[in-house]
């Protein structure tokens, strides 16, 4: 009889697994077509008009701030860099999206630091913790501090990625447009969802359809997210116990495979506060864990850029690339000069010691780099 029940809940487990997995496969599909209807809106409704449509973040700054904003307020920089492959497939030009990209890195921090909160009872644990979360600020700020003026002044990050999608603008079978295969997926429903909308017009119509496209990259990330974490956080916390203190490399590596698994860097880096707070990890291990997040947690846009088609479609894989290619970077010129790999952990240490001895310096902290500091920058260079 035990036995026999035993049998029957494997069963049933391995039968909701499978529910599981049809649901995230189904879910991926959603976000590819969602993406699809982003770029297709924005073309839609502005045309060539998109260059006025955009003078809005024609300042570097200004985008970079616009990306911190909508990922604080979002909490997911997988979302709006989903969005941004979008509206670059629609015509946003590259070089206005790369700082949007880096402020999204930024924003997503935000979630670890209210995680820190939960061990305010505890002075030891909450200094340890605050310093845990506020390590991946320090990182992507002190990133986006080195690299956004290399990008302003010499395009760095726009030519690598230039130069990775350059195959793909030659003429022949290496073109996009014979490589791209989820377009007979997505076209028909976006022209299906297109159909009743052009009776509001081409700007409306365009407009509504972008709406939908983000409401349903909410959706669909919000429940590939949640799927992942039933399916995989038990997997993903046994690589991180079996990684975090094997040196920088393991613990890169496993952030980057943990964060592709989960599909969420804020959900892998908030896994991490309440371990070190608690004292089962130090601060300095899970460091090289956060990096690995950020790289990790560039795979949507890749899996996002897979669903555009026409003829800004190359340029959206360009901005995913763009995504990648400063994570890394960010990661081998900070992490790998000793220097530069002291300061976002000292940073963490210094505002740890601050925010224990006064809790309201946590509101002061979270109130100027979320929402001061970005809403300063855009009212003088909007």
């Amino acid at each position: 009889m035990n036995t026999q029940t035993l049998s029957a809940a494997v069963d049933s487990k391995s039968s909701t697994n499978w529910v599981r997995w049809a649901g995230l496969a189904f879910m991926l599909y959603l976000l590819l077509l969602a993406v699809a209807m982003i770029s297709s809106g924005f073309k839609w409704s502005v045309g060539e008009q998109a260059k006025t449509l955009f003078e809005f973040a024609s300042h570097p700054i200004a985008g970079l701030m616009i990306g911190l904003t909508a990922t604080a307020l979002i909490q997911s920089s997988s979302t709006v860099t989903s969005i941004i492959v979008g509206l670059v497939a629609g015509g946003l030009p590259v070089e206005m999206a790369i700082p949007m990209v880096m402020g999204a890195n930024i924003g997503t921090t935000l979630t670890n630091t209210l995680v820190s909160l939960g061990h305010a009872r505890c002075k030891d644990e909450f200094r340890r913790a605050f310093a845990c979360a506020t390590i991946h600020d320090f990182f992507n700020l002190l990133a986006v501090i080195i690299f956004l003026p290399l990008e302003m002044m010499f395009g760095i990050f726009e030519k690598i990625s230039y130069w990775l999608v350059s195959p793909l603008l030659s003429a022949g079978d290496m073109s996009i447009k014979s490589f791209n295969f989820i377009k007979p997926l997505t076209k028909p429903f976006v022209s299906a969802i297109k159909e009743p909308l052009s009776s509001f017009g081409d700007m409306t119509g365009g407009l509504i359809l972008i709406f939908l496209g983000i409401a349903l990259v909410f959706v669909s990330i919000t429940v590939m997210g949640q799927l992942m974490k039933r399916l995989m956080v038990g997997r993903a916390r046994d690589i991180l116990k079996s990684a975090i203190g094997r040196g920088p490399m393991h613990g890169i590596a496993s952030g980057s495979i943990v964060t592709i698994l989960v599909q969420s860097s804020s959900t892998t880096t908030s896994l991490m506060v309440p371990l070190v707070g608690t004292g089962v990890l130090k601060v300095r291990d899970v460091y090289p864990f956060t990096l690995g997040a950020n790289i990790g947690t560039c795979i949507t846009a890749l899996l996002a850029a897979t669903a555009v088609t026409g003829e800004y479609s190359v340029f959206a894989l360009q901005i995913a690339l763009v995504h990648l290619t400063f994570n890394v970077t960010s990661t081998l010129v900070i992490f790998g000069i000793p220097f530069l790999r002291e300061l976002p952990l000292k940073g963490a240490f210094y505002i740890a010691e601050v925010a224990t001895k006064n809790k309201s310096m946590v509101a002061v902290y979270i109130g100027f780099v979320f929402v001061l500091l970005p809403g300063t920058i855009l009212a003088f260079t909007v």
